[in-house]
């Protein structure tokens, strides 16, 4: 089985929230490991962001069902982005098989745009 889901945001709607809610706006949506690995670039912060929504909605949930913290985008060794699962996202996801996953992100100045694909071994496979 495999899953995926995909997610485009306006660069220009993360700076609005910064504008609007400030450090509040970093706390309610991303991890401490976030905000280091995305160094301070709105376009980076826009990317983890669409990751989020792209992972939920591979889930199946959208991200009214989960946390915003429940889904971390890190940077991996190569700093390619990695996903860390927590709380109910994890549940959903065991729930479902979905134990292998792989993000992609893209920003320019203006859009940011993530794709998440998970995979689950099919049955009898151990």
């Amino acid at each position: 089985m495999m899953r995926a889901g995909v997610d485009l945001i306006e660069v220009e709607r993360i700076d609005r929230a910064i504008l609007r809610h400030g450090s509040r706006f970093f706390h309610r949506f991303f991890t401490p490991q976030e905000l280091i690995d995305a160094g301070g670039s709105t376009p980076a912060l826009a990317g983890r962001f669409a990751a989020k929504e792209a992972v939920s909605k591979a889930l199946g949930t959208g991200i009214g069902d989960v946390g915003w913290k429940e889904i971390e985008i890190v940077n991996g060794p190569r700093r390619q982005p990695v996903l860390r699962l927590h709380g109910e996202a994890r549940r959903l996801a065991s729930e479902q098989g979905l134990h292998h996953w792989t993000i992609s992100l893209s920003h320019t100045h203006e859009h940011a745009i993530a794709v998440a694909v998970a995979t689950a071994r099919p049955e009898g496979t151990g």
